[in-house]
């Protein structure tokens, strides 16, 4: 099963989108799911559905798989973007609480020294790197569940679904943080370091002159500490804030709301598990920032250096910061598999065998 999983992700990338065969009705792919998928636990998540026949690839193919990770790009490149002026005052928040009192005093300030253009520092990396991040992030985590739901059979998959989004969204971000340390590393410089480079192109050959190679990865792990409970808390927290938000706010069933009422919820859901995934791994964001600022120093120095409260530094706007991404991204994600005509997932349901036995 192992060799299995990693034959097909590697098949996603050195197999084109164009040479894969999709049709709604014909045979799945022998490398990536059975012919009888057990419960797979995906909520219904997409704005408006497909119409049956429309869809541009059959559910668990590659094209599928390959498809879910061009939508992870586009949703995650463009957000983390658009916040750049957020997060490069959170940032500074953190490393230097003395000249930077607040959000709005850091903005104005950054005004004042670098101009307008100043907030916009950091861009090219972020895109670049956030990019990177947001393919392996959706594409693994879509991949993933379904492997883990093959793994565990059809009743347990059902009755452990949660654990499935926990697990399979811990496991994409592993491979996504990979994909992002090196211009996260970048970014943080350019933007808490003042002087250090105004331009990406500028500031990667300085990194490599003063550290060599490993400036760019010595924050992995924090990264990893950061983004890993970041990630598990926005895939499931997702899931039952948009399933609580139906059941108990949304004065009517899903299926009777229009498709802009579903935006809506969704991007309510997306805001409320932001709030959350900011306080899970800010901690560990402080250390970050504070690490690829400084030199020869490890995160357990910064961590002490730190202490308790100060890895608190700069929550507030990115509680901000990461409300507005992460409804953004499940928005942008949703509105990108409608527009590909991705078919949509088959929603958790109780297999006949174990209502049997319950029943």
């Amino acid at each position: 099963m192992l060799s299995t999983l990693f034959n097909s992700f590697a098949h996603l990338f050195y197999s084109p989108v164009s040479s894969v065969k999709c049709e709604a009705n014909n045979q799945r792919h022998p490398d990536i799911i059975s012919p009888h998928i057990p419960f797979l636990p995906y909520r219904q998540l997409m704005a408006a559905a497909v119409a049956p026949g429309e869809e541009s690839c059959e559910f668990g193919s590659v094209k599928y798989f390959q498809l879910c990770m061009i939508g992870g790009l586009i949703s995650c490149g463009s957000t983390h973007t658009f916040v750049t002026p957020l997060d490069l005052v959170k940032c500074r928040l953190q490393v230097d609480k003395a000249k930077y009192k607040n959000l709005v005093h850091g903005l104005k300030l950054t005004i004042k020294e670098e101009g307008v253009r100043g907030l916009a520092r950091g861009w090219a990396p972020t895109l670049i790197g956030y990019s990177a991040q947001g393919t392996f992030k959706f594409g693994l985590y879509e991949l993933f569940k379904v492997y883990y739901a093959k793994i565990l059979g059809e009743e347990n998959a059902y009755l452990y679904r949660t654990y499935i989004y926990l697990a399979a969204s811990a496991s994409a971000e592993f491979f996504a943080d990979i994909a992002l340390c090196p211009m996260e590393a970048v970014k943080i410089k350019m933007q808490t370091t003042q002087g250090f480079a105004n331009t990406m192109r500028e500031a990667i050959p300085k990194m490599v002159a003063e550290e060599g190679a490993t400036a760019f990865y010595k924050g992995l792990v924090p990264l990893w500490m950061r983004q890993i409970p970041y990630t598990m808390m926005k895939f499931a927290c997702f899931e039952l804030t948009l399933e609580l938000l139906y059941k108990y706010v949304v004065p009517k069933p899903r299926a009777e709301c229009t498709k802009g009422e579903q935006l809506v919820v969704t991007f309510a859901a997306g805001y409320i598990a932001g709030v959350f995934c900011a306080v899970v791994s800010h901690p560990a964001d402080v250390v970050v920032s504070k690490l690829n600022q400084a030199k020869g120093v490890s995160a357990l120095d910064v961590a002490k250096s730190l202490g308790f409260m100060g890895m608190w530094g700069g929550l507030v706007p990115r509680i901000i910061m990461i409300g507005t991404l992460t409804a953004l991204q499940w928005f942008i994600y949703d509105g990108v598999k409608v527009a590909l005509r991705i078919p949509r997932p088959p929603p958790p349901e109780m297999p006949a065998s174990l209502k049997a036995r319950m029943g």
